[in-house]
């Protein structure tokens, strides 16, 4: 008896544990199923604004007919495909961070500084939730073009919010047990963000909002919170003394950063980037920089620089062309005698290029603040971009005698440089049609950037016909993560450059400026070492955002032309890249190619010098940027 008993029981302990897993399987496999419509949803929202705007220029061209609606509804889609997609960066921790200290921790460690990373995503993710909820309550107009009311453009910050506490709720952390560990956060994170609200209205009431706002980004900078959500938890720590209400201008800010039409370029040639590199483009670009300067001592690094002379035409992204040119080039270096640690030193190092040859996403985004002409920018960063590569081949030269680096390829002949010229010909004339057609106003550079994009499928498909729909799909994804953590990053940055608008930084610096530069010589050399140091410490993009606003009314006041300064600027950041705590290019020739994140640093130090140098002649020579603009016309 007693055993029929017991084997009863065993079987119902079975059935019930059966049951559970059955249950366990199921929820899996629906959060799976969750996880990819988002990141479908996000697809198709980016997609739909490359359509509508490919439409608007059908309209115009072929049907002569010009369409209010387009633009409205391709901001809209974008708005709401960075919020949901921040959520998407949240689960899959893609969003970009200063990661010096995480990398030095301890296993243990590490578990601790993610929980910290988390609690403040939490607490900024609570603030987003309740404020953008209120701004969306409060909403009462609507757009001039679809007459759509904005409460459903602001919806996007308090889903994308929720969406945020959703997958933190979901993480795992090594070394602690689940859900005890997303428990612990969410409730840490809303313990933080009552005790922010509670300090504003009785120790914080009498600081100023500026210093603590830097001082709050400073220290989570350095502490390795994604700098979207540094952004965003600083200016939200520096405007809760000010009241609720104030409060509101966070969600409103970082919904009206990205609801701009020329910022939809950065998302379109992203996308085309990532097309290029899957329809045999690079590696044809490669063949061609290989039969033009594959002979030169150190040729191979030569081929690096030349490629990404004609790859940062193309895409418009440095980490981008870093990725593929690393995945290419750098095993095919190691097999010819160079050093690992050089050959991604090459490769970081020409990537910069992708931000000064046209059509450079940086030169989009400062054209959009500083409210010049992006064509113009595109012409006139031509020579000061080929000078920076012709500098970096002059040190490539050099190094490689120095370290004994031959001749790696024989010179090709006139019949291999026109096969090879023939097979990257439809290639070499996208950078070309886009330049020319933003310059002389056929269409803008965001139509440039969805231009590129379908220029890209169509050769693909019908010339070199290497693209499959997996590898489209593929593309597609890797993306997706690359144009959130970028945007996120420009929405975040609004509402913190509004509390130092609003704080009056601006003339507070023009008047120090002001006062240790009376002539722009000096003024000039002041802001190069300001900037230079911005960017050891600040993400491009971040401190584009930032700064711009702030430099221009200054610059154009000491009347030096912000199309000149625009091209000193970028040069300034995008070294940046190459050197720690930032270095992305670096983190990310390493990475690929398992080099020392150290050696590497250290290896580029040459072409940073040149870099430099070629940045001294651009400002203190205007006519390195300005000739061929004034030439070509306003």
């Amino acid at each position: 008896m007693r055993d029929k008993l017991s084997t009863k029981h065993l079987q119902k302990g079975y059935a019930f544990s059966h049951l559970c897993d059955r249950l366990k399987r199921g929820v899996q496999t629906a959060l799976c199923w969750f996880d990819g419509a988002l990141e479908l949803g996000c697809i198709l929202l980016i997609l739909t604004t490359v359509v509508v705007t490919l439409t608007q220029i059908f309209f115009r061209y072929v049907l002569n007919a010009s369409l209010s609606w387009p633009e409205e509804l391709a901001r809209w889609a974008f708005v709401w495909m960075v919020f949901l997609g921040m959520a998407f960066g949240v689960h899959r921790n893609s969003h970009i961070a200063i990661d010096l200290l995480r990398r030095n921790l301890s296993d243990s460690w590490q578990s601790v500084h993610t929980i910290f990373m988390q609690v403040v995503i939490c607490a900024t993710s609570i603030s987003m939730l309740k404020y953008g909820w209120v701004l969306v309550s409060r909403a009462s107009y609507v757009s001039p073009a679809l007459e759509w009311h904005f409460r459903y453009l602001y919806l996007a910050v308090p889903c994308g919010a929720a969406l945020n506490l959703f997958y933190l709720a979901r993480q795992r952390i090594p070394g602690m047990k689940y859900p005890l560990n997303a428990v612990f956060t969410l409730v840490m994170g809303l313990f933080l963000y009552l005790t922010i609200m509670h300090l504003s209205t009785t120790y914080m009431a009498g600081l100023q909002a500026s210093w603590t706002l830097l001082i709050c980004m400073l220290i989570l900078l350095l502490l390795g919170v994604p700098i979207g959500f540094v952004l965003t938890f600083s200016t939200i720590v520096a405007i809760s003394p000010q009241g609720d209400l104030m409060m509101l201008i966070v969600p409103q800010s970082l919904t009206s950063a990205l609801d701009s039409f020329i910022l939809l370029a950065i998302p379109f040639f992203i996308l085309a980037g990532g097309i290029m590199n899957i329809t045999g483009i690079t590696d044809r670009l490669i063949k061609l920089a290989t039969s033009l300067v594959g002979h030169l001592r150190g040729g191979l690094g030569q081929v690096n620089i030349v490629t990404s002379v004609m790859m940062g035409g193309l895409t418009g992204s440095s980490i981008a062309d870093a990725a593929a040119t690393t995945k290419t080039l750098v095993p095919a270096m190691e097999q010819r005698g160079y050093h690992r640690n050089f050959s991604c030193a090459v490769t970081s190092a020409s990537s910069v290029l992708a931000n000064l040859i046209p059509p450079s996403m940086s030169l989009i985004l400062y054209g959009a603040l500083a409210s010049v002409s992006v064509g113009a920018l595109f012409i006139a960063t031509i020579l000061p971009g080929l000078l920076v590569a012709a500098g970096l081949m002059v040190l490539a030269f050099v190094v490689s005698i120095r370290k004994g680096y031959g001749r790696d390829v024989e010179r090709a002949t006139m019949h291999e440089r026109m096969a090879a010229f023939y097979r990257a010909f439809p290639a070499l004339l996208l950078p070309i049609g886009i330049v020319g057609g933003v310059r002389f106003g056929i269409f803008t550079a965001t139509e440039g950037g969805a231009m590129a994009f379908f220029y890209s499928l169509g050769i693909g498909f019908l010339f070199y016909r290497q693209i499959n729909l997996d590898a489209i799909v593929n593309s597609f994804r890797e993306s997706l993560q690359d144009i959130i953590a970028v945007m996120f990053i420009i929405a975040a940055a609004s509402p913190f450059a509004w509390v130092i608008v609003t704080e009056q930084m601006p003339q507070k610096i023009a008047a120090s400026l002001g006062g240790m530069a009376s002539e722009p010589f000096v003024l000039l050399m002041l802001m190069n070492v300001f900037l230079l140091i911005v960017g050891l410490i600040m993400e491009l993009f971040a401190a584009m955002v930032i700064l711009v606003p702030i430099l221009i009314p200054i610059i154009t006041a000491s009347g030096i032309d912000p199309i000149h300064f625009g091209i000193v600027l970028v040069i300034n950041l995008v070294m940046g890249a190459l050197t720690p705590p930032m270095g992305m290019l670096v983190f990310t020739t390493a990475r690929i190619a398992r080099a020392s994140v150290a050696g590497v640093f250290y290896a580029v130090l040459p072409f940073l010098l040149g870099i430099i140098l070629v940045l001294i002649m651009v400002t203190y020579i205007p006519a390195l940027s300005l000739t061929l603009l004034n030439w070509i016309g306003p």
